[in-house]
């Protein structure tokens, strides 16, 4: 069993437009932008990172916005819903600020005992608010959003899956234990953690399988201290049978890849070094970052890429 990750790291997703995006977090959410870069792999595309003051892992939620993209499909196979975490009582704030900004899908709910309001993204993202214990962390302040009710970081994700069993298998040689269920919920959780702590599994068998796009979620990364813990952790994963890639710089931390048996796709990215590597921290998210291979073609790029509110 694998016992050095430490909970999410962050969610990757898709979106449609990148400054309808970039609004939707750091104004309605009140996180702040972290990082402005590209996809390295699709440099005419913004790779935008949202999250606490510092963009610590477990806070971090990233967007790859592709103009016109047709909406996602849900389904099983993917994370169907990221999960917030904001401190107990918070829930009465964000229903009045969601509402009052015309955000759709606002549903007040619980599950295992927790107060949830589930809300959709502007491509039809699906997200939720978890009152929970603060565990240390503190929101980014800089923003209307008070502090007694900002986001403190992820609180987990649940997965759509037609069958739960062999990603719960997996989650629990990851070092998850299994928790409560609930229904045809069933959460797994990790013991003494970065505070984004759990994964719900959710069997849906007569469901079709989702297909994505803007709102879906691209790959979901889990945490580790630095890349001699990768290495081991990717070992370990190979010698189990999966399918990992070779480790990949992605400037603010080193990533690798693998497909799960539900058909999701799983990360596991290093906390080091950290998003403050090429910016000042009372910077973060500023300026467009370019990794060093695309320098030469700044002003093209930059020529492609639609202004963002600061």
């Amino acid at each position: 069993m694998i016992k050095d990750i430490s909970g999410l790291h962050h969610v990757t997703s898709m979106a449609g437009d990148a400054a309808e995006n970039n609004t939707f977090f750091t104004d309605t959410l009140g996180l702040r932008r972290v990082k402005k870069t590209v996809n390295f792999d699709s440099p005419e595309t913004y790779h935008l990172y949202y999250g606490d003051e510092v963009g610590t892992p477990g806070s971090v939620m990233t967007y790859f916005p592709f103009a016109n993209m047709s909406k996602g499909r849900r389904g099983t196979g993917e994370v169907a819903t990221t999960e917030f975490a904001v401190p107990k009582g918070a829930l009465a704030f964000w229903q009045d600020r969601l509402g009052n900004r015309g955000v759709t899908g606002l549903n007040k709910t619980s599950f295992l005992g927790e107060n949830r309001l589930q809300f959709d993204g502007p491509d039809g993202d699906g997200f939720a608010l978890v009152e929970a214990d603060t565990k240390g962390r503190t929101p980014w302040t800089g923003t209307d959003v008070p502090e007694d009710a900002g986001i403190l970081g992820f609180h987990g994700a649940r997965f759509a899956l037609r069958d739960a069993a062999a990603t719960g298998e997996l989650l629990g040689f990851m070092g998850y234990q299994r928790d409560e269920a609930d229904g045809n919920v069933i959460r797994y959780r990790m013991e003494n953690g970065n505070g984004a702590d759990t994964i719900d599994l959710e069997e849906l068998p007569s469901a079709h399988t989702a297909g994505q796009g803007a709102g879906s979620v691209h790959h979901i990364a889990f945490a580790v201290d630095d890349r001699a813990t990768q290495l081991e952790v990717r070992k370990a994963l190979m010698d189990t049978g999966y399918q990992v890639t070779p480790v990949i710089d992605r400037d603010y931390f080193w990533a690798i890849y693998f497909r799960t048996p539900g058909g999701i796709l799983f990360e596991v990215a290093t906390n080091e070094p950290g998003f403050d590597r090429d910016e000042d921290t009372k910077h973060l998210g500023e300026a467009l970052k370019l990794p060093d291979r695309y320098e030469p073609h700044r002003a093209q790029i930059e020529a492609l890429l639609p202004k963002l509110s600061s």
